[in-house]
């Protein structure tokens, strides 16, 4: 529902739910129905208080529960003075999809579970750092904390009210649901003295292992087990950037507390030992052992043939601005095309045929080949800006390589793809050789996820079967970089069925 807000401007509000659009939905689903309130509240952290955007008045918003098949209905009314988007990869709050009811988790069922969100604050309104950076050509100021649940930790000034604490009793087992919603960084979390059973990943199930930390980029997803088998007492929980290259990063440690029943605040919780900022080491262990569980009920579908080769470069680059510091501003691109986000709706003037929003004309590799990884490239960094997609038949399968480069420095990038899961079948360190490095794929149980990592001067592969019409963004979850043209879109084409085909809008699309 739109309604004019308090300011009495009438506002756009759209509903985005990527993992609805084209799910069969069966009539004895059950309707969960929710009431979001988007309005603008005083919220202090750090010994500052500042006008921020809450859902329902609450910092982090409410968590959605249902259960997998249930249908969502989501009535939004906008309060605040902003045009607003809620989309479910994004938005500072979680849904929860639990199993169907009487059907078991694939792991030793909890006594309890907990949503662990990870996000940064900025003491800055931060639409004015991100308006201050773009003015410049320069990234915007870095966060002031990493938060966790909204909350920083004792580790920071005014932040004993704001520390999250969660109450364990002895020898019972509690699921935890980690998502990262930072903004920019990857971040390793760990629970000192205790170990954690990774038992999922963005939603799919994994061959569970046991791990002392782990590692989530934004977007991503995690859930573990944590057996409270320690001494009683109260232990840290904490998350910290990951960052492998010099870049400047807000490198604070946020935490929480794990407190056994009965303990006493007085008591002085223990830290965990996180991998160092820099340990790709670390990195690349943990991402190895990610498993798709590959079980007769939760199969991996893995495509073995490919019907289409695609090979995206990642770079950032210079583009000329006679205003901006040193007369330039920070770009990035796909194949060195920086995307232009259009003025109507991609999906709109798919659905609608629209001329001129957006071509079709996205190049299949690089235009030009080199040393992607060689040297840093420090000249010649100038983009191609254009709204260019890729348009993909129904039903074909598809295998991306995602390649980082030397473009001013390498670094590593979180990759998001709207309205599909995909295969990870392989990864690796320097320049994709196609001849030789497909042999080493995993085929049999790779990680099922819908946001990839691409390794510091590396590359990613990934296969999903385009099976799901509709405009489908790709791009980097670092806001920083997508917000600078690291990102494209992937046209699917309607198959020949008549649930194949791209849903109308509704009677009442308002004109965003």
């Amino acid at each position: 529902m739109i309604s004019p807000n308090k300011f009495s401007l009438r506002l756009c509000v759209c509903i985005v739910f990527a993992f609805l659009c084209f799910v069969y939905l069966p009539a004895e689903a059950a309707i969960k129905r929710y009431q979001f309130d988007i309005q603008v509240k005083n919220v202090s952290r750090l010994c500052h208080a500042k006008p921020i955007v809450t859902v329902n008045g609450m910092f982090p918003g409410p968590t959605i529960y249902v259960r997998e098949g249930d249908r969502v209905l989501v009535n939004v009314t906008n309060y605040a003075q902003y045009n607003m988007s809620i989309h479910w990869a994004t938005v500072y709050g979680a849904i929860v999809i639990l199993p169907k009811q009487g059907t078991p988790f694939p792991f030793p069922q909890p006594d309890r579970e907990e949503v662990i969100l990870l996000g940064e604050w900025w003491n800055a309104d931060v639409e004015t750092v991100v308006n201050q950076g773009t003015n410049l050509g320069l990234p915007p100021n870095m966060s002031d904390a990493h938060t966790i649940n909204g909350k920083p930790g004792p580790l920071f000034p005014c932040s004993e009210k704001h520390t999250f604490a969660m109450e364990v009793e002895q020898g019972k087992t509690y699921l935890l649901r980690l998502i990262n919603s930072a903004l920019n960084d990857e971040l390793f979390f760990a629970i000192a003295g205790h170990n954690m059973t990774v038992v999922e990943i963005d939603a799919v199930y994994t061959k569970p292992f046991s791990t002392q930390s782990l590692l989530i980029a934004p977007g991503q997803t995690t859930n573990v087990l944590v057996r409270a088998n320690q001494i009683p007492g109260r232990y840290f929980m904490a998350a910290r950037p990951f960052m492998d290259v010099p870049i400047p990063i807000d490198n604070k440690t946020a935490t929480a507390i794990l407190q056994y029943k009965g303990i006493p605040n007085t008591i002085i919780p223990t830290l965990p030992h996180l991998p160092a900022p820099n340990d790709s080491a670390f990195a690349f262990s943990y991402e190895e052992k990610l498993r798709s569980l590959n079980s007769p009920r939760y199969p991996a579908n893995v495509p073995l043939k490919v019907d289409r080769n695609l090979f995206f470069t990642i770079g950032l680059g210079k583009n000329a601005c006679p205003t901006c510091t040193n007369g330039t501003r920070l770009t990035a691109s796909l194949n060195n095309i920086s995307f232009v986000m259009p003025q109507v709706g991609l999906l709109q003037a798919h659905y609608f045929n629209t001329k001129g929003v957006f071509t079709t004309d996205f190049p299949d590799k690089p235009p030009t080949p080199f040393n992607y990884t060689g040297a840093p490239l420090t000249a010649n960094l100038g983009t191609s800006k254009g709204t260019r997609l890729s348009r993909i038949p129904f039903n074909s399968t598809v295998e991306l390589v995602l390649q980082d480069t030397n473009l001013l420095t390498v670094e590593s990038h979180p990759f998001h793809l709207h309205g599909y899961n995909f295969f990870i079948v392989g990864t690796g360190v320097g320049n994709f050789d196609r001849k030789k490095d497909p042999a080493k794929y995993n085929l049999i149980d790779p990680p099922e996820r819908n946001t990839a990592g691409v390794p510091t001067g590396g590359w990613t592969a990934i296969r999903f079967r385009a099976d799901n019409p509709g405009v489908w963004f790709l791009h980097c979850h670092l806001e920083l970089h997508t917000g600078w043209g690291l990102k494209t879109a992937f046209v699917v084409e309607d198959g020949a069925g008549p649930d194949q085909k791209v849903l109308p809008p509704p009677n009442d699309l308002p004109p965003c």
